[in-house]
């Protein structure tokens, strides 16, 4: 069998994509990933093995720039995405049995495997954009809900209102192409009928918190054997474990003195700081106490330190959970709201209330990090965690079979 996983977002929304493909390629699946054309998502394909098919502009190029993206800048991304996945998927799945679509609404994805006669698999990594009775929907670009509107259903179909006019127009001028029929719902068709979450079952529980049926597989996590760098060995031998803060693709604009707020927080529990600069660029010079990294093993990394701090993306939640690490989480947009709240629900770290932390408020949060309870709590969560998520959402692709031949 032949399985094309595509994706476009941050490294949350590849490095999951590249744990099944290594599955995929144990099980003799050839397998292919295509995703945004990152130097940084290259190589991490590049390290696993898998080869990669560059689809879309860079994700550094949208979101790293000076100025936030606009609302007006997401109307001309949307088209952008759809023609590349068009352009790309036609070309690179013509012999796929399987195409499995994850990231940003991946609106083009099902048409293509449709015309091709592939199966379509929807592979959703929070249950937090899909549907639902027990949640409204994210912030999206378009014409805003009204403020005082509550009803889940009217703000649900309202979602898709927005969906439709950021991808439908592109969307249906592409399958006009293809001699296919227009979607007047890009985005259920995109979601399908039944998805797959790739999602710890005690991290995020699903429960019917979707209107969708989904088969919850657990997490998509990428083993790491990479050793540590050796200063960065030398800092951690040289006294006790630091606290970790690294926000990963979060430029965060507006905290441009984050790197200074974070190691006065530590140091105000007597702690040091390790610091990763990731896309917010965080540095700090001269101090003893502090050490900064560029990308490193989390895997390692995160069973080495007294608490780590960060964004609260699906990806690093799970990592430092699976660690046992307890988390401080500054959410950002999207799921990570909800992660922070689940994190604190489980009593496993922290939920900072709003995203720009001040010395008080962080100092405030790693209080409750570092106490002897919650470490407790995070090391008999993590050994709660299950760690085949990758190989049952292989397996379940597998399952499917070879493409329908054609009538």
């Amino acid at each position: 069998m032949r399985v094309v996983l595509s994706t476009w977002g941050s490294r949350g929304d590849v490095e999951p994509l590249v744990a099944l493909a290594v599955r995929l390629r144990e099980r003799g699946a050839g397998v292919l990933v295509c995703a945004p054309p990152d130097e940084e998502f290259a190589l991490l394909l590049e390290r696993a093995g898998v080869p990669l098919a560059p689809m879309g502009p860079s994700v550094r190029s949208i979101v790293a720039g000076e100025r936030p993206p606009s609302h007006a800048a997401a109307f001309q991304l949307a088209p952008e995405l759809v023609a590349a996945r068009y352009a790309v998927l036609t070309e690179v799945a013509r012999d796929a049995d399987v195409l499995l679509a994850t990231g940003l609404l991946p609106a083009g994805v099902r048409s293509v495997a449709e015309k091709l006669g592939a199966h379509y698999v929807y592979a959703s990594l929070h249950p937090y954009g899909l549907p639902s009775h027990h949640f409204p929907p994210q912030a999206r670009p378009g014409t805003p809900s009204a403020a005082d509107e509550t009803d889940l259903d009217v703000l649900w179909a309202e979602d898709a209102q927005r969906v439709q006019a950021l991808y439908g127009e592109a969307e249906n001028t592409h399958r006009a192409a293809l001699g296919l029929p227009p979607l007047d719902n890009v985005r259920d068709h995109v979601f399908g009928e039944r998805a797959l979450l790739a999602v710890d079952p005690v991290l995020g529980p699903w429960a019917d918190l979707t209107d969708l049926d989904l088969v919850q597989t657990g997490a998509w996590m990428l083993d790491d054997d990479r050793p540590l760098p050796a200063d960065l060995e030398d800092f951690l031998a040289a006294g006790p474990p630091p606290v970790h803060v690294g926000f990963g693709s979060m430029t965060m604009r507006t905290s441009p003195d984050l790197a200074r707020t974070a190691v006065e927080a530590a140091r105000a529990h007597g702690r040091r700081t390790l610091l990763a600069r990731g896309w917010a660029g965080l540095d700090i010079t001269d101090q003893d106490d502090c050490f900064v990294v560029g990308e490193v093993n989390h895997q390692a990394l995160f069973t080495r330190v007294a608490a780590t701090v960060h964004h609260g993306g699906a990806g690093t939640t799970t990592r430092a959970a699976s660690a046992g690490a307890p988390q401080v989480l500054v959410p950002q947009l999207v799921d990570q709201p909800h992660w922070a709240a689940r994190v604190a629900e489980l009593g496993i770290g922290a939920a900072h209330e709003g995203p720009t932390p001040t010395v008080e408020s962080l100092t405030a949060a790693l209080a409750i990090a570092l106490s002897p309870a919650t470490a407790d709590r995070a090391k008999a969560v993590a050994g709660a965690m299950r760690t085949d998520g990758a190989d049952v959402g292989a397996q379940l692709l597998l399952d499917l079979g070879p493409r329908p031949a054609p009538a």
